[in-house]
């Protein structure tokens, strides 16, 4: 690929050698180089967003040990994301905290929804706030067993969770879940959806989850026959995204239609319809129509079919 998708290639090296070991562990925590990259009920850290309105780039907020003080003590709550340039980045899970806001404050930042600054962020930062979000909501949905029911631990640097429970002892890794999302085409024209929920004139591509004993392919073909009527072959990967929002990595694809027939399902969509590149070229971005988010894959799959890349 030309570039990455957003949230996606943040140039860490995770040191997964390294996870396991606490004297390397202990010393990291101690090196005034190494910053904690906090997250408060799936909320990233940002410096004021008052540069972002008044048109600068928003500026993630990292902490150093001494920064934040006692509240980095704690290594049930801390995570290893990885090493860049040497220095070790630690999520900081501040999610039991009541007091969030006024914790922001006092570092002088807010937290915020990644989503709302993703497309201004170089990829190096946005993937590394995705990589943080995610592995700590990650961690807020496995605090118990799910073989014994017993609670779980944190163990070789927040990349698993041991049972408790010394008759089990299970260890759970990270899970991401796989979704398909597919640009549709036929001739000069591309399938868009929306769902009722989304902005007026909102249109995306389609997209769905894998199902078990499911190839991706099959994904693609099954989720575009059951939301649309349409039967699609020829699918081809365009490229991945992370989306942890909460916890998917979308797997982008190209597929193309025999005919422009449609019977959309309405249960699963308001509405569906082809688009011709002329239209598409000239959206308005408003309630009239609209393209997909600028953060999205579904945006890069369009742009790409659009001849834009």
């Amino acid at each position: 690929m030309s570039r990455p998708n957003f949230y996606a290639s943040c140039g860490l090296d995770r040191a997964s050698n390294l996870r396991a070991d606490a004297s390397w562990l202990e010393a990291r925590l101690d090196d005034p180089s190494t910053r904690l990259v906090p997250v408060w009920r799936n909320l990233n850290l940002f410096r004021a967003s008052l540069a972002a309105a008044a048109g600068g780039r928003p500026e993630p907020l990292h902490l150093t040990r001494r920064e934040a003080g006692e509240i980095g003590n704690g290594a049930a709550d801390l995570v290893l994301l990885g090493l860049r340039a040497e220095a070790a980045y630690f999520a900081l899970d501040l999610s039991a905290r009541e007091d969030g806001a006024e914790l922001a404050a006092s570092w002088g930042g807010a937290f915020e929804d990644l989503r709302r600054h993703g497309p201004l962020l170089a990829h190096s930062e946005g993937g590394l706030l995705a990589y943080a979000r995610g592995i700590l909501h990650w961690h807020a949905r496995h605090r118990f067993c799910g073989v014994c029911g017993a609670a779980t631990e944190s163990v070789e640097a927040g990349h698993v969770r041991a049972c408790s429970n010394p008759r089990c002892r299970t260890q759970h890794f990270p899970r991401t879940d796989p979704a398909v999302i597919m640009l549709v085409s036929c001739g000069e024209h591309c399938l868009l959806g929306r769902q009722k929920v989304w902005p007026p004139g909102m249109h995306s591509t389609l997209a769905g989850f894998v199902e078990p004993g499911e190839s991706l392919e099959d994904a693609v073909v099954r989720e575009v026959r059951e939301e649309t009527g349409v039967a699609v072959d020829r699918v081809r990967y365009h490229s991945s995204q992370p989306w942890p929002f909460p916890s998917s990595i979308m797997l982008g694809f190209n597929a193309e239609a025999g005919s422009l027939e449609l019977a959309v399902n309405r249960e699963e969509l308001e509405d569906a319809r082809w688009f011709s590149r002329d239209e598409l070229l000239a959206s308005p971005e408003d309630e009239s129509l609209r393209l997909p988010r600028r953060d999205s894959i579904a945006r890069r799959l369009v742009e790409s079919w659009l001849g834009r890349e």
